[in-house]
C-alpha cells in the first residue's frame, strides 16, 4: 500500500469552502479503482488545520489520482485558500499490508 499524508494550514475565514471543497474531491477520490482510503481531518486546537489521509493500492494509483478531474479542481480551487504551501509525506505501509485489512 502507498500512504500519503498532507497537511494543510488554511487562512482564517477560509474553513468551511476548504472543507467542502476537500470532501468533494475525497469523494471522488474513494470511486477510484486505486484508492483504499481518504480521511480528512481537523485540527482539534487549531481549527485551521487540515490533514489529509489518503491511502493507494500503489504508488501508481497515487499518479493515476493526481491526474483526474476531481484532484486538478481540488488542487486549483483551494490553492489560493492556504496560509502556507502543503507538505506532503509519501509512506509504504508497514502494517496493515493486506488490503483486506484496512
Amino acid at each position: 500500500m502507498y500512504v500519503v499524508c498532507v497537511t494543510v494550514r488554511v487562512k482564517p475565514g477560509m474553513e468551511e469552502r476548504f472543507i467542502s471543497a476537500t470532501l468533494e474531491n475525497a469523494r471522488g477520490t474513494r470511486q477510484e479503482p486505486g484508492n483504499a482510503r481518504f480521511d480528512v481531518l481537523r485540527g482539534e486546537e487549531d481549527g485551521t488545520q487540515f490533514f489529509l489521509y489518503e491511502v493507494y493500492q500503489s504508488k501508481d494509483a497515487f499518479a493515476a489520482h493526481q491526474q483526474t478531474p476531481h484532484y486538478l479542481k481540488w488542487k486549483d480551487t483551494v490553492k489560493d485558500w492556504m496560509a502556507e504551501p502543503r507538505k506532503g509525506v509519501r509512506h509504504t505501509s508497514v502494517y496493515p499490508d493486506d488490503p483486506e485489512e484496512w
